[in-house]
């Protein structure tokens, strides 16, 4: 596999909670992940087989979209629209998580064989198919009744690592805490539906049904559409452990109020940033941009603390194999941007700190260079230039 050299880089975004920002000048990676960080002359980046001269703009960590509605192939069924996952990565993201195939299948099927069944298909489906590179974390079981502790070690003996809780055919929410149980016990990680009804068969889940659940994230806590109360927003982010999941296909008000709470409460290392679609809100390839843009501008954080809630916060969140961090050993996920051409911001953080969507010019998966210059994000002021590989908008 080539090696792949990052020059020039003018901010450094790590994804690491603790240590958002770092000062590497250059970053090299060989077989798909990052071997050196540092000084142009320490790294020896500029001798690689590939290099983007990032020409003092800014490079963060590929953005993880841990709401994302696939269902099989890159299609979604709810908008009839094709190669949706390829055009998110020309929004950074190089990760999602699905929400459960089964919540958007068409024709719908509520029983326990099915469940698994799709959970299944899809996690081998996805193994071996990366639209534009993309990691899809496939193969979420939607929890309904009937499925069996046998059911659940044959899904984990295939690649299902992820389960949807809140469109089962359950009589009342908290029926399915037994399930919720069994699929931790196997080493799932649970996603639970807050807040009230999303689409016809699901059913409003609210704060005092989440504490009996107990799910391991809470997924879009902010609304997916529709938020919880703030009296039950503040029972779950002081009185709970869930990992807090904000949405751009919710309600952004709440998503600043839970913010503030987390903050208050110490707990942004529960907070994670998904998108949410594709879904009723549509097609956003550029959905978890939009939301860090949103919450750095509007939520007085730094921007590169929320890109680590899109990043690294997410993959601890749902177990992800890869940290979604820019460190030594990781896989070379990343992105460089810059500010917009029209913004008065002269860099990607500020520009973001200001509410505008950064442009993007480059965008790398497991060390290859997947994306040159964005067909979706605005124009930035200055382009990375790449070397040795030919790529869409970027390569020469």
């Amino acid at each position: 596999m080539p090696t792949l050299g990052v020059v020039n880089i003018g901010a450094f975004v790590t994804g690491v909670l603790s240590a958002p920002r770092g000062d590497a000048e250059s970053l090299l990676a060989e077989d798909g992940r990052i071997t050196a960080l540092g000084s142009a002359s320490r790294t020896n980046a500029a001798r690689a087989d590939v290099v983007i001269d990032c020409r003092g703009t800014t490079v963060m960590p590929g953005l993880v979209d841990s709401h994302c509605h696939v269902v099989l192939g890159d299609y979604t069924p709810r908008q009839k629209t094709v190669d949706f996952l390829d055009s998110y990565v020309h929004g950074g993201i190089t990760s999602v998580v699905s929400a459960g195939e089964g919540v958007h299948a068409p024709g719908r099927p509520h029983d326990a064989a099915a469940s698994k069944a799709l959970a299944i298909a899809a996690a081998k489906c996805f193994e071996h198919f990366h639209p534009n590179g993309m990691k899809v974390n496939a193969g979420s079981v939607v929890l309904e009744p009937g499925l069996s502790d046998a059911d659940f070690a044959e899904m984990t003996r295939h690649g299902v690592r992820h389960a949807k809780y809140g469109f089962g055919a359950y009589t009342h929410p908290r029926d399915g805490e037994p399930d919720v149980r069994r699929a931790q016990k196997h080493g799932l990680c649970v996603m639970s539906h807050s807040g009230g009804n999303s689409i016809p068969g699901s059913s409003p889940i609210t704060h005092d049904v989440l504490l009996h659940l107990r799910p391991d994230v809470c997924g879009h806590v902010n609304g997916g559409t529709t938020s919880l109360d703030e009296d039950g927003l503040r029972t779950i982010v002081r009185e709970t452990d869930m990992a807090l999941q904000l949405v751009q296909a919710g309600n952004l008000k709440s998503a600043l109020f839970i913010l503030r709470l987390a903050r208050e409460a110490r707990a942004l290392l529960r907070v994670c940033v998904a998108s949410d679609t594709p879904t009723g809100t549509g097609v956003m390839p550029m959905g978890v941009l939009k939301s860090v843009c949103e919450l750095a501008s509007l939520g007085d954080l730094a921007p590169e603390t929320v890109i680590a809630l899109a990043t690294g916060n997410n993959a601890r969140a749902f177990r992800l194999a890869a940290a979604a961090t820019l460190v030594i050993g990781q896989p070379a996920d990343l992105v460089v941007c810059d500010a917009p051409a029209a913004s008065l911001a002269p860099d990607a953080l500020h520009a973001i700190a200001r509410g505008d969507i950064p442009g993007i010019s480059a965008v790398v998966i497991d060390g290859e260079v997947r994306v040159g210059r964005s067909r979706n994000t605005p124009l930035a002021k200055r382009l990375a230039s790449i070397t040795g590989a030919a790529v869409a908008g970027g390569g020469h």
